[in-house]
């Protein structure tokens, strides 16, 4: 797939060289091509097999394999720039792509727009909050997922298996989506025992190994005996942890081969039920939704199998709180709650249910939780 992705790009870029010279016997770039199958396009900005957010997405692409009438074309280690343009411009002109998904955050603005406004018939949809019916095409559209609430089913567990009482997140920056995930981690673990604290470190970076690495060793360091993430590609965060002697809760996707006899479960994405929503409208020749959110109850997010270090009585408030999250309005953000520098941010008798957390709302870190820069 590497080397035919560099041949996409290239073919752009030399075609349209070659148009600007004149030169005799220059093959015209195709302006659009159909194919028999209906084409998706699935671009990504890291490898496949990361063990992390692309991964993740490239197994949900892979299930749309078993439909009859579909036929996927996929790039991945794409760069958030002018590249991805070229990538998803091939991926319509070349294959006949009438549906897009531009998996990663930076794709949306100007890129995946642009392509927007040059193919009006052509569908693009967008992982994360960033559409908006009052200024962006109908030909785009987002979707995205409640996975917090896996976060605090992680947190549920490792608030049963710390000794020390501290817990460690390692984190790429300090965005709406991610603060929600640390605040979920340590409200499941504090569901289980109050006085626990989480420490998060800010790498600055989605994918960043050796930061990740030093976040995670210092975490250690600090006492932090159980560690979740949210970065990319999980694989350094849990392996670094593991071999310090540290449990790990996953993130993305499962990274329980990685660290078999620590790791005790993980929040995933589960893409392949939102990609096989959009993929059976469009084979029925049905408007695709533009703006696209699920949790838990609706197989958004799903949860890795307990690992082997997991107790019995957590495995028993595991299960008894999957059941209730997967019952619909599951509250992590109820009162009495304060934020981390004291202000009030759910009185008591107030809570607020996972859809109605919008993520670009959130902006706090809640009360047990101290957070620095690596």
């Amino acid at each position: 797939m590497t080397d035919l992705a560099i041949s996409r790009r290239s073919l752009l870029k030399t075609s349209a060289a070659g148009a600007a010279l004149g030169l005799v016997g220059w093959p015209a770039f195709p302006t659009r091509v159909r194919a028999a199958a209906t084409t998706i396009g699935f671009i990504y900005v890291g490898p496949k097999d990361d063990f992390g957010y692309n991964q993740a997405h490239a197994e949900g692409a892979k299930a749309l394999k078993a439909l009859d009438g579909i036929e996927l074309v996929e790039e991945e280690n794409v760069p958030e720039t002018v590249d991805v343009q070229k990538t998803m411009e091939s991926m319509i002109n070349l294959d006949g792509a009438s549906l897009l998904f531009p998996t990663s955050f930076g794709y949306f603005d100007p890129h995946m727009l642009a392509m927007c406004k040059k193919f009006p018939d052509v569908q693009f949809r967008h992982c994360g909050g960033l559409w908006d019916k009052s200024k962006h095409p109908t030909n785009a559209g987002s979707y995205f997922g409640y996975i917090a609430m896996g976060q605090y089913l992680n947190g549920v567990v490792a608030g049963h298996t710390t000794k020390s009482k501290k817990i460690g997140f390692v984190a790429a920056k300090p965005i709406p989506q991610v603060l929600n995930n640390v605040n979920a981690f340590l409200l499941g673990a504090r569901a289980v025992d109050p006085t626990i604290t989480c420490q998060v470190i800010f790498t600055g970076e989605w994918s960043l190994a050796v930061k990740e690495a030093e976040a995670v060793n210092a975490l250690v360091d600090q006492g932090a005996d159980v560690i979740t993430c949210h970065v990319d590609g999980p694989k350094v965060v849990v392996q670094t942890a593991a071999n310090r002697g540290a449990f790990v809760c996953g993130y993305h996707a499962s990274q329980a081969p990685l660290a078999p006899e620590k790791y005790l479960t993980g929040a995933e994405w589960n893409w392949a039920t939102v990609y096989t929503m959009y993929a059976k409208h469009l084979l029925a020749g049905e408007p695709l939704p533009n703006f696209t959110r699920g949790g838990i109850q609706d197989g958004f997010v799903k949860m890795s199998p307990l690992g082997p270090a997991v107790s019995e009585p957590a495995r028993k408030q595991f299960e008894a709180t999957l059941a209730d999250i997967r019952k619909g309005g599951y509250a992590v953000i109820k009162g009495p709650l304060k934020d981390n520098r004291g202000k009030e941010i759910a009185a008591v008798g107030k809570a607020f249910p996972e859809t109605a957390i919008e993520l670009e709302s959130t902006s706090f870190l809640v009360e047990g939780v101290q957070g620095s820069t690596s």
